[in-house]
């Protein structure tokens, strides 16, 4: 097989995980309270990653001066992200949560911004506002008006600025760490919230957890193929064809969502939302279009 194709059939297996982890934490929270979840989840993602760079040779100790900085990431993602994500979800359904989430890099700029002063593009700026006009529409029905839970909503753009600050703290991590060790140790260090948050809020439900095979399966899927495969591959598929040509690919997530929710939830995708869903894909491809003309205007000035 080309290599070519190697490389587009990683990146779109690494979309698919990710679509369907918004199924899997569906399903898993069905029998797991949410912290009790990503707790369980993060330390097995954990496990296998410590496991992975160990025995592939490309495990790193953190040196001193980067430690705050990982703490910070931690705590931003997956410890804030997690917990607006996970909550969000149990208010909202999985193809909505996958529409919402996919807009962090409209808004990734935007803080960058405020605190960096980086310029934002004008692509931007529309692609953002193409977005929220399609993300009004998959939460707007014109029968029943707004259908979906105002605080799940809120709960999941809590997850996006997360997910954004953890963005903007990445910048400070030294490249000196490949990916798969900063993958690691934001879980580690994530456990380090996770574990005192469990105790407070879902350690008394221990003994009456009803727990079923499939949330169990769903929650060894999301510790095994998003938390871990799903990074390894989009990380092997940044450094062949970089950034910007992958980042195209995550724009497929939310059609993906939706297809799951509706074969395996049994979601319903109305003619309304699935134009939602694509004004908002047609948004993230704007913004992701200006980043493009000006890379190639980079490229054009070293041409002469």
């Amino acid at each position: 097989m080309p290599k070519q194709a190697k490389i587009y059939i990683a990146v779109v297996l690494a979309m698919i995980f990710w679509s369907v982890s918004f199924i899997w934490t569906r399903v898993a929270i069905e029998s797991f309270p949410p912290v009790m979840l990503i707790t369980l989840r993060l330390f097995i993602a954990s496990v296998l990653l410590y496991l992975f760079s160990k025995l592939s040779g490309k495990f790193q100790r953190i040196r001193k001066e980067d430690r705050k900085w990982f703490v910070l990431l931690a705590f931003f993602e997956p410890f804030m992200y997690y917990i607006g994500e996970t909550y969000g979800l149990t208010r909202v359904e999985s193809t909505l949560a996958s529409v919402i989430v996919s807009t962090i890099p409209l808004f990734a700029p935007v803080l960058a911004f405020v605190l960096l002063k980086e310029k934002i593009s004008f692509a931007n700026i529309l692609g953002i506002l193409v977005s929220l006009a399609g993300v009004f529409l998959v939460i707007y029905q014109p029968a029943t008006g707004f259908s979906a839970d105002p605080l799940g909503v809120a709960l999941l753009f809590f997850a996006v600025a997360s997910a954004i600050c953890y963005t903007t703290t990445l910048r400070k991590i030294s490249t000196h760490y490949s990916t798969i060790n900063v993958i690691f140790y934001q879980s580690f260090i994530g456990l380090g919230f996770f574990i005192p948050t469990f105790l407070l809020t879902d350690v008394g439900a221990v003994s009456s957890l009803q727990v079923s095979a499939k949330s169990v399966g769903a929650l060894l899927m999301l510790s095994v193929f998003a938390s871990v495969i799903a990074f390894v591959l989009f990380a092997d598929v940044v450094r062949a064809i970089g950034v910007t040509k992958t980042n195209v690919f995550v724009n497929l997530i939310p059609v993906f969502t939706a297809i799951f929710a509706w074969l395996f939830l049994g979601e319903t995708i109305t003619v309304t939302k699935m134009v939602g869903i694509m004004i908002v894909v047609a948004g993230l491809f704007v913004s992701q279009l200006g980043k493009v003309k000006l890379r190639l205007r980079r490229i054009r000035g070293t041409e002469y």
